[in-house]
């Protein structure tokens, strides 16, 4: 967990009558974050961007959580795992203001507004961490996170011809979208919302 971020966890939202616990991801959260990688499809690991089942990748996100480039959000449901949102920033790079927003959901969980929630945590996280733009990359077939992303106001930027490639070799074309932090906070302001925490 970075070192700056105030909001305070964990926290219980409820999304479709339903309670889950978003908490920050640690490193005693290896075991159900392996667990519940396995069981995504080889297509859903791709929103990923690398491939979280691999211990190697295991490891390096550990160790990206206690340096602080990566802050992550579990949420979790009766102490099963039903999705997890990160930051990832690279401080040392000519972006240090922009963050990777990476995000996936259990497909029973899909559709019923769960992502939409730790989207809007993961906002509220980007503004205290002092990041002004945050990315997303999906393959573009994957039509309905599109479409929840472009409905909290990301756009398309690119279109990256054959990007990805899973691990039976078929290669897909990736979206990248982006918005602009601060344009999330003024759309509460202007909506009536609360602003974060």
């Amino acid at each position: 967990m970075n070192k700056n971020i105030t909001r305070k966890y964990p926290r219980i939202v409820t999304v479709a009558d339903q309670k889950f616990e978003v908490r920050y991801m640690t490193a005693a959260d290896e075991a159900a974050v392996s667990s519940f990688a396995r069981a995504l499809s080889p297509h859903d690991l791709l929103f990923m961007r690398r491939d979280i089942t691999a211990p190697k990748v295991m490891a390096a996100w550990l160790q990206s959580l206690k340096d602080g480039s990566v802050t992550t959000l579990l949420a979790v449901q009766n102490g099963q795992m039903r999705a997890c949102i990160a930051i990832i920033r690279d401080e040392l790079s000519w972006s240090p203001h922009v963050g990777e927003m990476r995000i996936v959901v259990a497909a029973a969980m899909r559709g019923k507004g769960l992502g939409r929630v730790l989207m809007e945590e993961c906002f509220s996280i980007a503004l205290e961490l002092g990041v002004e733009k945050l990315t997303a990359y999906m393959t573009a077939d994957q039509a309905a996170a599109i479409a929840l992303f472009e409905d909290l106001g990301f756009r398309a930027e690119a279109m990256l011809s054959e990007h990805v490639r899973d691990r039976d070799g078929n290669k897909f074309d990736v979206v990248m979208l982006s918005h602009d932090v601060n344009k999330f906070l003024a759309r509460i302001k202007i909506f009536g919302g609360d602003e974060p925490e």
